[in-house]
């Protein structure tokens, strides 16, 4: 078996993924049309031309510019369907999936519609493929702590659901320490908490996440191999960092694949694993990332198996569950 082939069939966890991020440009038009909602494009060609990013805040503009289009609960269940299918197709067996109910709520959207539309997706996929599944919320950190705490309150309805939450969007200029007592009260109550840091924001970033906020997972963090005391750190305390490498060269964290510091990680034994972030946007899910990196860095077939493995470990699944999967990594 080929490399590539033993990325297709392995098992998979994928840690770093927002599901509004998988909206493709026929579906945003299918859902504009079912629910009379005016975009700015005349055609797909014109979403995928927009599709053209600078940096993070330009991948943002066009990003909650496509979630307009959701609305109804239907709406949620229907996108988060099309990702589930995808899973299906790349070998995933546990998603554990961002959303981020501000980018709806603060259009009207019913709190509800959204997770609702969500879970029920994922609870049929789980009964008729076996996907386990985790849903995080994600706060918007380019808006004020207060609004994030109404948001948490409202997830409160909804512990059932979601089993943690994150912290996203514009980076520069938000550091993590702005959110310092909203990260405290949902820990109370018992939250799991993750978030963004390192992306595009400096290792301080990272640090503020760690010990400010108490994050069990730093979702990017590739910033970090400018600190040593940082990499030190975080290698001595696994804590996972979810990467994910066609995002860091669409939003021009590096400038081509071949220069992604993510063998650099491996090599110094982070809790590295691979993830597709807003797939739709930045040109491919979970495989295609795989695929792509494997070959730009001509990674082995051991480091891809440390990949793989090191999703599952990363997981909020059981231990049981974790072990049954890694087995099947041969």
């Amino acid at each position: 078996m080929n490399i590539e082939e033993f990325i297709k069939k392995s098992p998979k966890a994928e840690l770093h993924l927002h599901i509004e991020g998988t909206l493709e440009p026929e579906l945003m038009f299918s859902l504009a049309k079912r629910n009379n909602i005016k975009i700015p494009f005349k055609n797909i060609d014109d979403v995928k031309k927009a599709y053209n990013f600078n940096n993070l805040d330009s991948f943002l503009k066009i990003y909650y510019e496509g979630a307009k289009v959701l609305i109804k609960e239907q709406d949620f269940f229907d996108l988060t369907w099309a990702y589930i299918l995808k899973c299906k197709e790349d070998n995933i067996v546990h998603t554990e999936i961002f959303f981020d109910p501000q980018t709806h709520t603060d259009r009207g959207v019913d709190f509800d519609k959204v997770i609702n539309g969500i879970f029920r997706a994922l609870k049929k996929a789980e009964k008729e493929f076996g996907l386990s599944f985790k849903i995080i919320m994600c706060f918007l950190r380019h808006l004020s702590e207060d609004e994030c705490f109404k948001i948490l309150d409202k997830a409160l309805a909804h512990k059932d659901k979601i089993y943690g939450v994150g912290l996203d969007s514009s980076e520069k200029g938000n550091p993590p320490k702005k959110f310092e007592k909203l990260f405290k009260k949902a820990l109370e109550n018992e939250f799991i908490t993750v978030a963004h840091a390192g992306e595009e924001g400096p290792p301080e970033y990272i640090w503020e996440a760690l010990n400010l906020l108490n994050v069990h997972r730093i979702d990017h963090g590739v910033q970090c191999l400018k600190d040593e005391k940082l990499v030190e750190i975080l290698t001595k305390s696994q804590i996972p960092l979810t990467v994910c490498p066609l995002s860091n060269i669409k939003l021009k964290v590096f400038n081509t694949l071949e220069n992604h510091n993510l063998k650099k990680m491996l090599e110094k034994k982070l809790m590295v694993m691979v993830n597709s972030d807003d797939p739709a946007y930045f040109g491919g899910y979970l495989n295609k990332n795989f695929i792509e990196i494997q070959k730009a860095l001509n990674l082995s077939h051991e480091e891809v198996k440390t990949l793989l493995v090191n999703s599952f470990k990363s997981s909020f699944m059981k231990d049981a569950q974790k072990k049954e999967w890694i087995s099947k990594i041969i």
